[in-house]
């Protein structure tokens, strides 16, 4: 979308703000193509509208809806989310500074290449450069280190 698009878009959205419940409610069945449903309060009907204007010029990410919707089932179970696996594309170079060497390391259709040897996964080859367990991807700064936390 075009920076005139990317306006447009949003004065529609920002005018959504100036409708009473009436207005909200027929513009609601022109998008929807259906009655709206029993709000008491307009806000939620607006953010709903926000959402349909902006999918309808966009496009939605059904693939992410889904892992939405998955995580959000999840959490009302009292569940605590997973951090999301690593991917990346083949030919993807890593780099990383250890003890003053710089390590590169490939990314391969199936594993990895650091120092002419293919390993399997990114925790292999941080046990490799340091001498000790690492994880992997937080080795190579793809993950945020866990909170310190008191120690007994």
């Amino acid at each position: 979308m075009d920076r005139s698009g990317d306006e447009a878009l949003a004065l529609e959205v920002q005018g959504l703000k100036g409708l009473n419940i009436e207005a909200l409610r027929a513009e609601w069945g022109r998008r929807f193509n259906a009655p709206p449903p029993a709000l008491r309060g307009p806000e939620l009907m607006r953010r709903a509208l926000a959402d349909r204007i902006q999918s309808e010029a966009l496009g939605r990410d059904l693939e992410l809806e889904k892992k939405i919707e998955a995580l959000v089932r999840s959490q009302r179970r009292g569940e605590t989310p997973k951090a999301p696996k690593s991917t990346f594309r083949v030919g993807t170079v890593l780099v990383r500074e250890h003890r003053g060497k710089i390590h590169r390391v490939e990314v391969l259709a199936q594993g990895f290449l650091w120092d002419g040897a293919r390993y399997a996964s990114l925790s292999e080859i941080a046990r490799g450069i340091t001498g000790v367990r690492w994880n992997g991807p937080r080795f190579f700064g793809l993950r945020e280190p866990k909170p310190a936390g008191p120690r007994s």
